[in-house]
């Protein structure tokens, strides 16, 4: 049952994590219309970086994919490492009425990453 939950819940962030990348290319999700002034500044700072969002995209569409293959989870993981602390930093410090949101997702990244800690002793 474990197994099945698990599976379940990393085929969701995968998922997740597809759409947020697509999003990033494609631009189908609207934009929040109440968003704090903090969060508009930090946007609009990435956004002067021309290559750094579709660098976030890409990673989250690469990680997502791992992620969702149960042979790839571990490699999806850390693919996807760097862009789950600053989605963390960001609902933390920036504006935490999405920190909620991402402590959840936070819950089942670092499962994943439990899961996988056998695969990761050999970089250490």
């Amino acid at each position: 049952m474990k197994n099945k939950v698990y599976n379940v819940v990393s085929i969701l962030l995968g998922l997740l994590l597809l759409n947020g990348g697509f999003s990033k290319f494609f631009n189908y999700m609207p934009q929040p219309e109440n968003l704090s002034e903090a969060i508009i500044k930090d946007f609009d700072a990435l956004m002067e970086i021309s290559w750094l969002m579709p660098l976030i995209g890409i990673a989250e569409i690469v990680g997502g994919i791992l992620i969702i293959i149960p042979k790839t989870r571990a490699l999806g993981a850390l693919v996807i490492f760097p862009v789950m602390v600053g989605i963390l930093l960001t609902n933390t410090l920036v504006d935490t009425s999405g920190l909620i949101i991402s402590l959840v997702i936070w819950a089942i990244f670092l499962w994943i990453l439990i899961e996988n800690k056998d695969k990761y002793k050999q970089l250490v």
